[in-house]
């Protein structure tokens, strides 16, 4: 491989300095570095991060081809940023067994746009009821580490608890979707003065909490690592508060779009605004934002979500949930966090990187942007403004929130082990 030279970025938002590519690794820091043989990139101050580490995308393949693959979700991720992916269970069929799971490894190392690391179904089928084979998807060629059956909630306490006693053998963790299915039942929005107003069915914050408030204690009670999917609730955010105070070994989400948008867009009936769970509150968006900034939240996780055309263009109530994230993420990080003052660059490589790099056990993802670390980086364009358009996204599906919103930052160049994937916004 060759040589690549990054002249004059902000690492981290720091001081401009050059980084020196030399095949798979990093191999020097600093300034006044010598081109030499190298290619040269003009960062001209752009920021320069850690590759980003989304603990929670849906690839849709293994069934549903025709909303995402892993080819097409692996391009998107590289137009983001990202270069490591935890692509969840539901898919058809379900990520459940050792073959699944290796078939969306291997996929993904064919691909080349951004490694991707399975997550394992807890139960068989999402169904609730039997525990997966999770000793042997972790022991598969895909090493799996977290579990999950989002989309589903895993609600019976006693499957919750065998399955946060059996990942604790290996140090895996356990990635919640916490709905309460009873307090849901026909729920289509956040329930509050807006679903009143409109007559939809409302979907309480209750049935998150109480998910979240029994498994922190389950975790507690095994010792076992328990992970928080998409928090979505200011009560939410002080049960979790409560129990990182209390030393259990509990970490959180939040998507962007909860750090962004409120309920209050449901009054367009426009479908792509319905997601799960819910749009909440502008008081829940701020509490969403004070815990990212004061680490209660660990991390920004996307929950990429595409859908075809025909499952969101239709009537709000038979419409999809879920929202396409991944080439938008960073951007809405910036303008709800960057621009707010409640994140430094240095605090986004951390909820985008490091941390999730560090709760999923993705090794060489995370690292510190530093000589013989691996070459795995994201070269931003801060200063950039731009109108989103769908047309332009590398994902398969274009169920994006953001059309014709204006939305800063532009990731310009993506580096996976020393190659680039993405070169002046383009995939390579």
């Amino acid at each position: 491989m060759s040589k690549i030279l990054i002249r004059g970025a902000k690492v981290l938002g720091g001081e401009p300095q050059d980084v020196l590519l030399d095949g798979e690794t990093i191999a020097q820091v600093g300034t006044g570095i010598e081109a030499g043989d190298a290619s040269v990139v003009e960062a001209d101050g752009k920021i320069l991060l850690p590759g980003l580490v989304d603990l929670h995308t849906h690839l849709r393949e293994p069934g549903r081809e025709d909303s995402e693959t892993v080819l097409t979700g692996t391009r998107a991720a590289a137009s983001g940023g990202y270069t490591a992916v935890f692509a969840m269970a539901n898919t058809f069929p379900v990520a459940d067994t050792a073959g699944v799971v290796e078939q969306v490894y291997r996929l993904g190392q064919e691909h080349g746009y951004c490694d991707v690391q399975p997550i394992g179904a807890v139960t068989v089928g999402l169904e609730g009821k039997k525990l997966a084979e999770l000793g042997a998807m972790h022991e598969s060629a895909a090493g799996v580490t977290v579990f999950s059956d989002d989309g589903k909630c895993v609600d019976d306490a006693v499957i919750m608890r065998r399955a946060l006693e059996y990942v604790k053998a290996f140090g895996g963790v356990v990635a919640q979707h916490a709905q309460e299915p009873r307090l849901t039942e026909g729920a289509q929005m956040n329930e509050g003065i807006v679903s009143a107003e409109l007559g939809l069915g409302g979907w309480p914050a209750v049935a998150e909490e109480s998910i979240i408030a029994r498994d922190v204690l389950l975790a507690e009670h095994v010792g076992s690592r328990v992970h928080i999917c998409h928090l979505s609730t200011a009560g939410s955010v002080e049960i979790v508060r409560w129990a990182k105070s209390r030393g259990i070994d509990v970490t959180a989400e939040v998507t962007p779009h909860h750090l962004l948008l409120t309920d209050e867009m449901v009054r367009t009936y426009n479908p792509v605004y319905k997601v799960n769970p819910p749009l909440r509150t502008e008081r829940d968006v701020m509490a969403l934002r004070e815990a990212l900034a004061d680490g209660t939240i660990d991390i920004v996780a996307t929950d990429h979500a595409p859908h075809p055309h025909e499952d969101k263009d239709c009537e709000w109530a038979v419409a999809a949930m879920g929202m396409v994230g991944l080439e938008t993420a960073l951007s809405v990080v910036q303008q709800t966090m960057v621009e707010t003052g409640l994140l430094t660059w240095a605090d986004v490589a951390d909820r985008m990187s490091f941390a999730p790099a560090r709760i999923g056990r993705a090794q060489g993802h995370g690292r510190p942007v530093s000589a013989g670390e691996p070459a795995n980086l994201t070269l931003v364009d801060s200063a950039y403004r731009g109108e989103v358009d769908p047309a332009g996204f590398a994902s398969r599906s274009r169920n994006t929130p953001y059309e014709g919103r204006e939305l800063p930052g532009r990731v310009t160049h993506t580096f996976l082990r020393g190659r680039a994937t993405l070169v002046d916004g383009k995939l390579a």
